[in-house]
């Protein structure tokens, strides 16, 4: 395999995209960028069921990237969902089938969190000074952004889509102005939540990416219609001409592909909707979107930034958290999982990093009531926004700290179909363990760890001094015991 290699891909509602990119001092080169159009929110019924057309699509694709990606490092991998894949009931059953396809993983992501990683995409990709407004329009959502640098100061993600707006305005083929108007006013609709903030943030420029924009922003400049990027008096002209067609079939527009042709009025629509909401006087094209914030999330790590190390501090800040305990109780589980990594096989990624960060946030229920703090903590963890978590990370982390304590309780267990069972379960394990060791709040009170492993077994040995002088916590050990013996686990006090 190539170490030098990396790869991103955006399992979005219309296209799916990959790019490959070569690592070099430090710096990411994109060597190769593959889409394929698949409309796998166009499949989506009443029931927010995929077809097994759409899906078959989807999987289609991705037989093509599996070929791409067989000689790229697994850690090199990022492979994201974003609308059609939150939405859908039977999401899962993609997600489960396409990642035994790829291979790797597939992070269902929050649309807050796609929001952020387009912004990185653009902001690695497009330098502007001052404040900038980016619109990115999917097939099944739009991300707004507000943001200055590589900084974004507010993020959404509105249930309007070219696609799912084309399925809902615009299925007969036809172009009226009263199929426009209907579009435009469910967008500005969509729209009204946000306006207060984005009006009053503020921007000084304003870019677009993604598909519909780019589409938009070509035929409004091969038409003549603008040369100075996408305004409101282009859409509107671009709109009439739009409407004189009558058809979509009728369209003949310089610059408009075949294959955007069906979800050009939806666009249109959607962007009209925005210009006259948030009162936009102009907005250019840029090429970063969502799959280039994926890679350049990858940059980050390298360069130990890891935006997930930050969320992680700044929850624990929020919620007033005893950093002091936090520390002790991550410290012990890193200890343990280092421990044991090598005869329990545990992969250092991701699981280490969950390990810690669900140790440093494990009493974060104590906002609500100490009484439940291990479901309270599971809550927060589940329905926060953290950014540069995916929905599974969020579900890792929830169940970790909901088992920390009292009995286990498989039955509860949510799913986790891109994680081995046996692995999450050694990793609550061993938080378990950490939190037990540590009940009594003190510095300096745990001894250093000894610790082994073998199948369901581990063994922990203790000063026979410090077993004596501390028959709480020993107590508490001994009550972990019976819980291990419960699962047909052993856990075995050695001293």
């Amino acid at each position: 395999m190539d170490n030098s290699l990396y790869a991103a891909v955006d399992l979005g509602s219309n296209s799916f995209h990959m790019i490959i990119a070569h690592l070099s001092e430090g710096r990411f080169r994109i060597i190769d960028r593959i889409k394929e159009r698949v409309r796998l929110a166009e499949g989506m019924d009443a029931q927010k069921r995929m077809s097994a057309e759409a899906m078959e699509r989807g999987l289609s694709c991705l037989s093509l990237f599996a070929e791409r990606l067989a000689n790229i490092r697994p850690d090199h991998v990022r492979i994201a969902g974003t609308y059609t894949l939150r939405r859908a009931s039977n999401a899962r059953d993609f997600v489960l089938q396409a990642s035994q396809l790829l291979h790797h993983p597939i992070e269902v992501i929050s649309g807050q969190e796609e929001a952020r990683l387009i912004y990185q995409g653009v902001a690695h990709t497009q330098h502007v000074e001052g404040q900038v407004l980016v619109v990115d329009i999917g097939g099944g959502s739009t991300e707004i952004i507000i943001g200055e640098g590589f900084s974004p100061l507010a993020l959404t993600s509105r249930k309007m889509g070219c696609v799912s707006f084309t399925q809902q305005f615009f299925s007969d083929g036809k172009l009226t102005d009263r199929q426009f108007t209907a579009a435009m006013l469910e967008a500005q609709h969509q729209l009204d939540p946000i306006l207060e903030q984005y009006r009053s943030l503020g921007w000084q420029s304003c870019l677009g990416s993604s598909g519909s924009v780019r589409t938009v922003y070509d035929v409004l400049q091969q038409e003549g219609m603008s040369d100075c990027g996408i305004t409101l008096s282009a859409l509107e002209l671009l709109r009439q001409k739009m409407v004189e067609s009558r058809k979509v079939s009728h369209l003949k527009l310089a610059g408009l592909p075949d294959e955007r042709r069906e979800v050009l009025a939806a666009g249109v629509a959607i962007l009209l909707a925005l210009f006259h909401s948030l009162k936009i006087e102009r907005m250019d094209y840029s090429d970063g979107a969502l799959r280039e914030g994926l890679l350049y999330e990858f940059e980050e790590r390298l360069q130990h930034h890891d935006i997930r190390e930050r969320t992680a501090d700044a929850l624990a800040r929020h919620y007033r958290l005893d950093v002091r305990q936090a520390s002790r109780v991550e410290q012990t589980a890193l200890a343990l999982f280092d421990a044991v990594q090598a005869p329990w096989a545990l992969e250092q990624a991701p699981y280490r990093d969950m390990l810690g960060w669900a140790a440093r946030l494990h009493e974060i229920g104590m906002a609500i009531n100490y009484s439940g703090i291990h479901r309270h903590s599971a809550y927060i963890l589940q329905h926060t926004d953290l950014p540069g978590f995916s929905q599974e990370d969020q579900t890792l982390l929830a169940a970790m700290v909901r088992f920390q304590r009292k009995a286990l309780r498989l039955d509860e267990m949510p799913p986790l179909p891109s994680h081995d069972e046996t692995t999450v379960l050694r990793c609550i394990r061993l938080l378990r363990l950490a939190v037990a060791l540590h009940h009594r709040r003190q510095d300096d009170l745990v001894p250093p760890l000894s610790a082994s492993a073998e199948g369901d077994s581990i063994s922990l040995t203790l000063p026979e001094s410090w077993c004596e002088a501390n028959r709480l916590l020993m107590q508490n050990l001994e009550k972990e015991q019976r819980y291990c013996r419960e699962m047909g686990w052993r856990l075995e006090l050695l001293s």
